[in-house]
């Protein structure tokens, strides 16, 4: 195995020895093949990543802003030269499609321009005293600073850019990381590892470790971490929130995002379109992928019809394809987990559309009508290529099927009336409505996260950076 592709502790600013530490076998989910070896960091691992941490953080809050600005530019411009070799590691490590992953790549570097852009901006405000007639002639003063340092754990579904929206925003505000990544492909997180120093990141603010999950709990439970940034699943989510103690806590944790198309869409062919892209672009395996098609009963069976031809005409199988656009999922389990779910909902009763079929870890599309509300396929996260769809009768109906749910991360609205628009603006209960494109859209500047199962708190560069510091006030009395 190459030694680029031997994954060992990366603390404190370089990759520690092998020196017989347990491994993994990191396997590439289209060919099956080693993809990587990634030694498992102990606990001592841990508490040495932690320590570096503790003193990188004390390092970048004293940083000056030119120079985390320009630090955050040169790891940008870094991914940019880098951005063929990054696209092709991604869709070996995690069977993203090519396209799709050279994508990510152009996304992460947004990612990191943003943060540079904000160090310019953040930091805080003047806060008018002489509201009150006790302060006049005071004046006041909230600047930001950050919170300490921070433990992150990663998913495999953008393991890239979601690290990104942990990592640049912490350098922005001035803070020092401890990086879990998913141990389905961790390949980039320890990439990513020698971009940083390279660009001259300080020793010690950035730290990876592959660990096992009875060591990776110390990374919510653990005092001297200030925050904990989590994007995975609910359960594991949820119960980090619940041993995390007073420390801040993010979470994104995913959804079941319906799309409603109303007989006002517009352009059909192109809504059926996108909402196939939305389905089943890398296999489903995105937190806002479209699971649940809520289709205006006047335009049912024509909009239907459209969705097949759309769905049928995506090109599935090897994520080295530049015309492949449904890959592999991350690994067997994954997909004999959506099989599973699928046979489920159609011993329930449900209708199938389009049946999908599996080689190896590829599963192609699947569309189901008639599912049943407590069907695992519409009521929990399928993260898979299946879709359901839907008839309703009414605007009320469509946003009350869309609320129906434990999840609330995006929604998609197709129609052309500004009043319905903004009624499910004001009703739908999400994170954030889409209207006239996809719920499975996210640009890198704006509040993503959502509520009820679907996580606490916001990402997207600015608003993470708010997550990561706090406000502390200075009141000044003139003389």
């Amino acid at each position: 195995m190459p030694e680029t592709l031997e994954l060992t502790p990366w603390i404190n600013g370089a990759a520690l020895p092998r020196n017989g530490r347990a491994t993994t076998t990191v396997l590439d989910p289209y060919r099956g093949v080693p993809a990587a070896l990634a030694a498992e960091g102990t606990a001592a691992d841990l508490e040495q990543a932690i320590t570096a941490a503790q003193a990188g953080f004390g390092v970048m809050r004293a940083l000056p802003r030119h120079a985390r600005r320009d630090l955050l530019a040169r790891v940008a411009d870094a991914l940019t030269r880098e951005r063929q070799a990054l696209g092709m590691e991604l869709a070996a490590s995690c069977g993203k499609p090519i396209g799709q992953a050279l994508g990510e790549v152009d996304r992460a570097i947004i990612t990191f321009s943003f943060a540079a852009d904000e160090t310019r901006r953040f930091g805080g405000e003047m806060v008018p005293l002489d509201v009150d007639p006790r302060t006049v002639g005071y004046s006041g003063v909230a600047h930001r600073f950050p919170v300490g340092p921070i433990s992150a754990i990663t998913p495999f579904n953008f393991p890239l850019n979601l690290l990104a929206h942990k990592v640049a925003p912490a350098i922005a505000v001035g803070s020092a990381l401890v990086v879990k990544p998913p141990p389905q492909c961790p390949q980039m997180a320890f990439r990513l590892g020698r971009i940083l120093a390279d660009c001259g990141l300080p020793a010690g603010a950035y730290n990876v470790l592959h660990l096992p999950i009875p060591v990776a709990e110390r990374l919510a439970t653990d005092p001297r971490f200030a925050m904990l940034t989590f994007t995975g699943s609910p359960t594991v989510g949820w119960h980090l929130k619940s041993v995390a103690g007073k420390k801040k806590v993010c979470l994104e944790l995913g959804g079941n995002a319906a799309a409603v198309v109303h007989e006002d869409a517009g352009d059909l062919d192109w809504v059926a379109q996108r909402l196939a892209l939305g389905a089943f672009a890398y296999a489903g395996q995105v937190c806002i992928k479209v699971q649940r098609v809520l289709v205006h009963q006047p335009i049912y069976q024509r909009f239907v019809d459209k969705l097949l031809a759309a769905t049928a005409a995506l090109p599935c199988g090897d994520p080295m394809d530049p015309k492949t656009v449904v890959g592999p999922m991350i690994d067997a389990a994954a997909a004999d987990r959506v099989q599973g779910w699928t046979a489920e909902a159609v011993r329930a009763g449900a209708e199938v559309l389009l049946a999908g079929r599996r080689d190896g870890n590829v599963l192609t599309p699947a569309l189901l009508a008639r599912v049943p509300a407590d069907a695992k396929v519409s009521c929990r996260e399928v993260f898979g290529p299946v879709t359901i769809v839907a008839p309703y009768g009414d605007w009320n109906e469509a946003l009350a099927q869309v609320n129906a749910s434990d999840f609330g991360l995006q929604a998609g609205v197709f129609t052309q009336d500004v009043n319905r628009i903004y009624r499910a603006f004001r009703e739908l209960e999400v994170g954030g409505v889409i209207a006239n494109d996809f719920p499975t859209l996210r640009v890198d500047n704006f509040p993503y996260g959502g509520v009820k199962d679907s996580g606490f708190g916001r990402e997207g560069v600015r608003y993470t950076m708010e997550e990561m510091s706090e406000p502390r006030m200075l009141v000044i009395r003139g003389t």
